[in-house]
């Protein structure tokens, strides 16, 4: 399922090595600026697609194309989470910033094999919130 936002870049993150064969780089948009409760949103770029985001920095103006994704996850206790994150698989920049640097599309049509890998679980593994 294919969606497309538009929205400021709030925070950008340094991409992460989560496994040997997984990398990831989130990034935060702010959606409806201009309203009284703008909503920040999480977003990540994985495998080739992580230098994507090079190209961007805080209050930035981008179109974002990307999926949604979940997963399931049974915790050592026996108990069962579910995830949720959107996957970026293009940014280009707003219209309104048009005569900027050209973007960088994300590199790739879909996703790799090792893309569609879940981080490592440990033994003590906790939800993070």
């Amino acid at each position: 399922m294919n969606m497309q936002v538009q929205g400021r870049i709030h925070t950008a993150f340094a991409e992460a090595q989560v496994t040997q064969r997984f990398k990831k780089r989130e990034f935060v948009l702010e959606l409806d600026a201009a309203s009284r409760y703008p909503q920040l949103v999480l977003f990540q770029l994985t495998g080739d697609r992580c230098a994507a985001l090079d190209d961007f920095g805080p209050g930035d103006s981008v179109s974002v194309e990307f999926s949604l994704r979940g997963r399931e996850w049974k915790s050592p206790k026996g108990e069962t989470r579910y995830f949720n994150s959107l996957e970026v698989w293009s940014i280009e920049r707003a219209g309104d910033e048009a005569g900027q640097a050209p973007a960088r599309s994300a590199a790739g049509g879909g996703p790799s094999r090792a893309d569609d890998e879940p981080p490592p679980h440990t033994d003590d593994d906790e939800i993070p919130f």
